[in-house]
């Protein structure tokens, strides 16, 4: 093996003198190392989306939801909720009232979700990890309080400590139309969640929500946290199954799911996509060895009439062509190892430089670029890599071994 390093490297010095060889030589190198570099930030691009999912959207919409077909709501919450908690995938169990409607504010009007809360319960530290304390804390002692998110209140020009009227319809037993009620609220501060949810999110006392709507139990369903999210679609029906009052099931990948699957529809289409292209880049180790073997023909046969072996022409043809794949790998796998982390801030900067926004909260679930790089995705991606530099030696290294002494000295 020492000596067909040996070789490999006079190979390589000797081909460098060839500048069209040398060229092909340093295309293949590029096209490795920018391969690995963009499937490695790319992929660490979807694993941050995929985290943004699950850490900020899941935190505040729940996982599972039961909700009452009855106007008066769920019937003896609080002691469903105790049972369910007993679930071992359950992690939270708690009461809410959702009211859809109309946010009126000076003669502006803009559709909003509000959710009723309990928010002395501990269950609320996701929604008041987004308000700044001194908002929370009013929030707690102003019993007609609510949480707007920020992109209602930029709409709508509102600040806190505004009065607003929330147009809730009015549901008929016979579907007719009915003249909605309204309901003074006083804004007590702004949330922040990122992306879209803040341009219809909100959050109120559920009291407040549940008196609103009439329901006489104080519950209009129950929210539910899971240890796993990614099962809320089985879990959510066992439990709604066995449930003892008629209630509607939903969870998050009836709302949110969408998201998900794009998440790795995407990263499929990038893995495959990029795998594709450092292939095409291998395929110049292909010409740089074959057009090397058939300039070296007649060190090759010298070499054999001395005595080397096929083993030791083959090794050193395909250390020869390792030899580009391995600083393409390296090169493109350190530049991403100190990018990808860094890569929200990068854009970041870049966005406040030169005035622009790469992700619009308006229309993505989130309003900046997130990255999070996965050790295994590194691995995967020089593993695949070295193999593919490695099949593209296979051929040259062959043809190397098929030259014959006697017919290129004397060619």
């Amino acid at each position: 093996m020492k000596l067909a390093w040996e070789l490999a490297k006079r190979f390589r010095r000797a081909k460098q003198k060839n500048r069209f060889i040398s060229f092909i030589s340093f295309s293949s190198t590029l096209g490795i190392g920018l391969g690995c570099f963009v499937l490695i930030t790319l992929l660490s691009v979807m694993n941050g989306f995929e985290r943004e999912l699950t850490h900020r959207i899941l935190s505040v919409i729940p996982h599972g939801e039961l909700y009452a077909t009855e106007s008066t709501g769920i019937r003896h919450w609080e002691a469903q909720v105790h049972r369910l908690e007993q679930d071992p995938r359950v992690s939270q169990v708690e009461p809410y009232t959702k009211i859809t409607g109309m946010l009126q504010y000076k003669g502006e009007l803009k559709a909003v979700e509000l959710t009723g809360l309990d928010t002395t319960s501990d269950n609320t530290i996701a929604w008041r990890s987004r308000v700044p304390e001194s908002d929370w804390t009013r929030f707690q002692s102003e019993p007609d309080g609510v949480l707007l998110g920020k992109g209602v209140a930029e709409k709508l020009g509102i600040e806190k400590g505004d009065a607003v009227q929330v147009l809730i319809p009015t549901m008929t037993a016979d579907l007719s139309f009915k003249a909605p009620h309204s309901e003074t609220l006083t804004v007590s501060g702004i949330l922040n969640i990122g992306g879209e949810l803040d341009n219809y999110l909100g959050m109120m006392h559920l009291k407040k929500a549940s008196q609103a709507l009439d329901i006489d139990s104080g519950a209009l369903g129950l929210r539910f946290t899971l240890h796993d999210p990614f099962s809320a679609f089985g879990t959510m029906r066992e439990i709604g199954y066995s449930f003892p009052q008629s209630a509607y099931m939903s969870d998050w990948t009836r709302t949110q799911g969408h998201l998900y699957n794009d998440i790795q529809l995407v990263r499929t289409v990038v893995y495959i996509a990029l795998t594709l292209v450092i292939a095409v880049a291998c395929f110049n180790i292909v010409s740089t060895l074959v057009m090397a073997v058939r300039e070296k023909r007649a060190t090759i046969a010298i070499l054999k009439t001395m005595g080397a072996t096929d083993a030791l022409i083959r090794q050193a043809f395909v250390l020869q062509g390792m030899i580009n794949g391995v600083i393409g790998i390296v090169s493109g796998t350190l530049a991403a190892l100190l990018i990808a982390p860094n890569l929200s801030a990068i854009v970041r900067a870049i966005e406040n430089g030169l005035g622009i926004s790469v992700l619009s909260g308006d229309i993505y679930f989130i309003d900046f670029l997130p990255s999070q790089l996965h050790t295994q995705d590194v691995i995967v991606t020089v593993v695949v890599a070295f193999i593919l530099c490695v099949l593209a030696t296979l051929y040259p290294a062959h043809k190397a071994v098929k030259v014959e002494p006697a017919t290129a000295l004397n060619g």
